[in-house]
């Protein structure tokens, strides 16, 4: 008997390829600031690859516009990525490893772009389960985690499908 693999509910995403090119080629971010090269100290959260870099990796820190619509929730916020092109998340899948467990603000967002009410803080144990109750809401079209004490963008979370 064959057993069909189990269709994964949600993918998590990383900032888009076209995005980071933009920004590794240009000379200015979204708010219009240079972009900041650096050598990792170890641990920078990666928004290319949704995983913590190692020491020494060539990184750029640059102000990234959030995937919303345009309009008054749409905002600009520090990342870090690879300064060079790399092979992007293992699998989208699954909840990024290396953040597993870590306590997440998740914002929920509705069609226009609005925050909504399903928003809240999560302690980072079985995010699967908190994102499923938060989708159960027909409202909720996207998901952005967020870092608990920097406020920083971590990835976008949707439905798969």
């Amino acid at each position: 008997m064959t057993t069909t693999p189990p269709v994964p509910a949600f993918r998590f995403l990383p900032i888009p390829a076209e995005a980071l090119d933009a920004v590794r080629t240009g000379a200015a971010d979204a708010s219009g600031a240079p972009v900041e090269h650096a050598a990792a100290g170890g641990g920078e959260p990666l928004r290319c690859c949704l995983r913590d870099a190692a020491p020494g990796e060539e990184l750029i820190l640059f102000g990234y516009a959030l995937p919303l619509p345009a309009g008054p929730y749409r905002e600009v916020g520090p990342v870090f990525a690879h300064a060079h092109p790399c092979a992007g998340p293992v699998d989208t899948a699954v909840h990024p490893p290396d953040w597993r467990g870590r306590p997440q603000v998740l914002r929920a967002y509705d069609a226009r772009g609005r925050i909504h009410d399903a928003s809240r803080v999560h302690d980072g144990r079985d995010p699967e389960k908190v994102l499923a109750g938060m989708f159960a809401d027909p409202g909720v079209v996207r998901i952005h985690s967020r870092n608990i004490v920097r406020g920083c963008y971590m990835f976008t979370v949707v439905r798969a499908g």
